[in-house]
């Protein structure tokens, strides 16, 4: 089975750091995983108030996909748009994935909340991805 997942890191601002599709590329459906995703920014802002976890795990449904977050202390979001329901391999994408993101953090030429354009990253996303989610 060929699972399609949109992984974005969005920025205290409401702004995309870092986006990627993993597993089959569908360049027409790039805009709709984009708006899905910015769409369920109010639930995770909501639902983060509601928990004091880290994992918020399944916090918005459109038709057959699910959006999981993961919200950060520094109140970024790490957002995944997927079908499957997987939460111990999600929540392990995500934690490993915060910590990539941490390690970018302490980069001395990375300003925050600008977007990650590091080849390095997105190899290493990518590794996590096929480790975790397939």
């Amino acid at each position: 089975m060929s699972s399609t997942y949109y992984f974005a890191i969005v920025g205290t601002n409401d702004s995309p750091l870092y986006e990627t599709e993993l597993g089959a590329q569908r360049d027409e459906s790039k805009y709709l995983n984009q708006f899905i995703v910015h769409a369920a920014l109010d639930l995770v802002d909501d639902a983060q108030f509601m928990s004091t976890a880290c994992y918020l795990k399944i916090i918005d449904r459109y038709n057959d996909w699910n959006v999981s977050a993961y919200v950060a202390p520094s109140n970024t979001r790490l957002m995944l748009l997927h079908e499957a329901k997987a939460d111990d391999a999600i929540r392990l994408f995500f934690t490993d994935c915060h910590e990539l993101y941490l390690k970018t953090l302490l980069n001395p030429f990375y300003e925050p909340n600008t977007p990650i354009q590091s080849q390095a990253f997105d190899i290493k996303v990518n590794v996590l991805a096929k480790k975790y989610l397939f």
